[in-house]
């Protein structure tokens, strides 16, 4: 009898090896930055609207991640957010993620609606406790992070959410969807067993046309920890929302720089 693997036999061996939710080891480096108000606002699609403070997150990760009882994947990770609150919720934006595995990538994006992009990360920390971070796409390490470890904060339990949009482009190119476009949901349940302070902490922004977070400017660091622990992961389907609402965002999910960038005038006279 031949066997044909790209096609699944569902009636003989239904695929019980997939869950909702996986769990996941991870190092983690992340802070809490302020930025401009008027950027802060104006990266978000309806629903979601800014919360009080211009925060954006920003966070490094070393991790593995248990996909099944028959895979797993270790990799460096970047992901950047803003924000935001849905409703009452409070979360995060997903502006940007980088993955080293193109697996995960792939599956992020059409699965949960990630933006996740392919790139390399560094994750070090020296015989000295001194950190540094980066992320690097198109040969620009468009985001670093560096500073020095600190006192222990003790164990932490948060709970994160984490929004993102899960569209698909239309087929015939004009702007449009091919189907719903989707707000979608991350809960990142964490279970720190250490959460450190970071000394004299550093954000580094550099040019890059395809990943300008350059142009969400750091103001001021509100937050800067090292973080080791679990996280148990898993997603929700939230709304469905109107095409364009999400459609001047797109651009994000692709190397694709806007020819005619938002121009915003700020209070407090920067550029």
């Amino acid at each position: 009898m031949a066997k044909l693997r790209y096609v699944l036999d569902t009636a003989a061996a239904p695929d019980a090896d997939k869950s909702a939710e996986f769990p996941a080891n991870v190092s983690g480096f992340r802070a809490i930055y302020e930025t401009e108000p008027e950027i802060h606002a104006a990266l978000l699609p309806r629903p979601l609207v800014p919360c009080e403070r211009p925060e954006i997150f920003a966070q490094f990760s070393r991790v593995q991640l248990f996909l099944s009882e028959s895979r797993t994947v270790e990799i460096g990770a970047a992901t950047i957010g803003v924000s935001c609150y849905y409703g009452e919720k409070p979360g995060f934006y997903v502006l940007a993620m980088a993955m080293e595995d193109p697996f995960v990538v792939m599956s992020g994006r059409e699965i949960y609606g990630e933006p996740k992009k392919v790139a390399t990360t560094r994750f070090e920390l020296d015989e000295n406790d001194y950190l540094r971070a980066s992320v690097c796409r198109h040969d620009v390490d468009f985001l670093e992070m560096r500073g020095s470890l600190g006192a222990s904060l003790g164990p932490r339990q948060p709970v994160e959410h984490m929004f993102c949009i899960k569209a698909m482009p239309g087929i015939r190119r004009d702007g449009g969807f091919d189907g719903e476009v989707l707000l979608t949901e991350l809960e990142w349940r964490r279970k720190f067993t250490d959460v450190r302070e970071v000394n004299d902490p550093e954000i580094i922004l550099r040019e890059s046309k395809f990943d300008p977070l350059i142009d969400v400017p750091v103001k001021k660091i509100k937050e800067m920890l090292y973080t080791e622990g679990g996280t148990i992961n898993s997603g929700k389907i939230l709304r469905a929302i109107p095409g364009e609402w999400y459609a001047p965002f797109m651009n994000q999910r692709y190397d694709d720089p806007v020819s005619h960038p938002l121009e915003l005038s700020l209070a407090s006279g920067g550029q």
